[in-house]
Formats: structure tokens, sequence, C-alpha cells
């Protein structure tokens, strides 16, 4: 008996894990195919101003997101889309909002850089670097002052990393022992420069040693690993302990926005990540192991595509906003 019972909670357990990893490469195809629909509207002049794309780096806002529970926040920088998709913004509204259109997030007038969504608790998107880190100070002190157990996670690359505001953010989050999990986004290049050669610190996860900030590092083309470092990072928010830094190893497969032809870096190694260590790749690769079949991963792909096609048509037959926008959610000082 005791046996079969152990076999009935492995077999669970492993259906559990099955569910889990659909669900993470759901999430992650999403974002994939979000991204590379609007860069074929950006190249059509469909999407104006900045927009950077955060093809490849999908398992590390998935797996962060599957760690954190109801009512906690996320604030991150201007590389957002994925961010907004993983909070569970409805595509059609982030691409409205790419689209400059009435029915965007932000009403039209923010663009990529500037969407925000109360409901999802997700604030930002934020245009000037390493400044959300701040911000994202703020909400955890806001849950720190309301004694509730809500964590925030403050993403930002490792090229804002050097910031001074970041580093006063270290300091003042160790010294009130803020709830914010500090999430290092390294993907190598911050605008067109190794981080080799921007940073004199080789292990940005000790960055935060200095104020007894506990850091590690993480594979972040791995989904998995991702949710598993970032459940130990938010435990020990919620239990108190003070802010945790996670860096998050990753990589771009784009420029740092659509501007940038990525002149810094040979094909070879973008073809190396792609090839060897890509995080939907990899994710498929493991539910096949699991038994998960052809046509159900398919029937993902066909979902998502579906999403995204809707997403882009409703973005392109929304109407502009009313020039009387331009006087709302205006703050005048008298």
């Amino acid at each position: 008996m005791a046996q079969a019972a152990a076999k009935r909670g492995k077999a669970r357990e492993t259906s559990a894990d099955k569910e889990l990893l659909l669900k993470a490469y759901r999430d992650m195809l999403l974002i994939r195919r979000f991204e590379e629909k609007a860069g074929q509207l950006y190249g059509m002049g469909l999407i104006g101003g900045f927009c950077h794309l955060y093809i490849g780096q999908e398992a590390v806002v998935v797996g962060m997101q599957l760690a954190i529970s109801q009512g906690d926040q996320v604030i991150t920088s201007y590389r957002d889309h994925g961010h907004m998709l993983a909070t569970g913004m409805e595509a059609r509204g982030v691409m409205a909002e790419l689209t400059g259109r009435a029915t965007g997030y932000s009403h039209g007038k923010g663009g990529s850089m500037h969407m925000f969504s109360k409901a999802r608790n997700f604030f930002g998107g934020h245009g000037i670097v390493g400044a959300q880190v701040s911000l994202g100070n703020g909400l955890a002190f806001s849950n720190w002052y309301r004694g509730n157990d809500r964590v925030c996670l403050t993403y930002f690359g490792e090229g804002a990393s050097n910031q001074g505001q970041v580093f006063e953010s270290l300091n003042l989050a160790a010294l009130l022992k803020l709830p914010t999990v500090f999430v290092i986004e390294n993907n190598k290049y911050g605008m067109g420069t190794s981080v080799e050669r921007a940073s004199a610190s080789k292990d940005l996860s000790k960055n935060g040693a200095p104020w007894g900030i506990t850091g590690v590092q993480v594979d972040g083309m791995d989904v998995l690993a991702v949710k598993a470092a970032a459940e130990v990072a938010v435990a020990a928010c919620r239990a108190g302990k003070g802010p945790y830094l996670l860096e998050v190893k990753t990589y771009r497969y784009r420029g740092h926005s659509m501007s940038d032809p990525a002149r810094y870096r040979t094909r070879e190694e973008v073809q190396m990540m792609r090839t060897q260590h890509d995080c939907i790749e990899g994710a498929r690769h493991k539910l096949e192991a699991m038994g998960v079949d052809e046509a159900a991963i398919k029937a993902i792909d066909d979902e998502v595509k579906a999403i995204v096609q809707e997403a882009a048509d409703f973005a392109q037959s929304s109407p502009e906003p009313d020039p009387a926008e331009l006087y709302t959610d205006v703050l005048v000082g008298g």
C-alpha cells in the first residue's frame, strides 16, 4: 500500500510539473510571438518612437512571475512588453498602446516605454536608465509601512547596475529591510557595450554584498531555474528578512532597440545562443520528455498565433486618441 501511495504521489507531482511547464511554455511563446509581431509593425511604420524587444529573455519574467502571488508588484525598465504580458495584461491593449491608439493601456500616450496597469500591479515601464529601482523601493516601502506581506519585483539590466541611484536604493532597502527582490536581467550588452568592458564587478550578484543583501546567480535561459531561485528570494522577503538580489544571466537576440544593428557581437555568438540555449526550445524538449505530444504543443502554438494576430488587428483598427486627451492625466501645480 505504501508503494502504491508513493506511486500515486509521484504521478500527481509529475502531472503538476507538466502543467506548470506547459503554462510557462505558453507564456514564453506568447511573449516571443508578440515581440516578433511588434517588430514587424515597427518596420511598417505603425509603431513610432523607441521600441526595445524582449526576444530571448522570456524565461526571466515568466519564471519570476510563477513565484509571486496576487497583490505583489512589478516594476521594470523600457524593455517591458514581456513583463506586461506575463503579469496578465491583454495583448490587444499592449499592442494598441504600442501603435498609439486610444484603446491602449495608457490611451495611446505612453507608447512602448510608459504603460501601466493598476489592476495587474504593473507599475511601468520607465525610460530613464535605473530610475525604476528607486521607484521599486517606494512600492516596497509602502508594503513595509502597511505591514502587509506583499513583495515588489524590481527589474533592471546589467547596464543600469552601476547607476548611482541603484546603489542608493540597495542601501535604503537593506537599512529598512524592504521586501524587494532586485532582479538584474544580465543580457551581456548595455545598449552596445559588453558588460565585461563596462563593469569592474564580474559577479553582479555580489553588488548588494556591502549592505548585506543576499545575492544569487541564476540561469536565465531556464524558466524552471528562474522560478526556483525566485521562490527562495520571495519567501525571504515575505519573512521580513529584507531585500534579495538575483542576477539572472540571459541574452537578447535582437539589438538594444529597433535602431541598433548590433554590430558589436558576432552572428556566430547569437546563433550559438539560439541553437544551444533558447529558453522556449529548452522547455519544449522537456515537455516532449515528459510525454507531451506534438499535437498539444501545436495547439498552444496556434492559440498564441491567434492571440497575437487578433491583437495586431485590434490595434490597427482602433481609433487614435482624441485631441482632448492632451489635457488628461496631467498634473498641474496651483
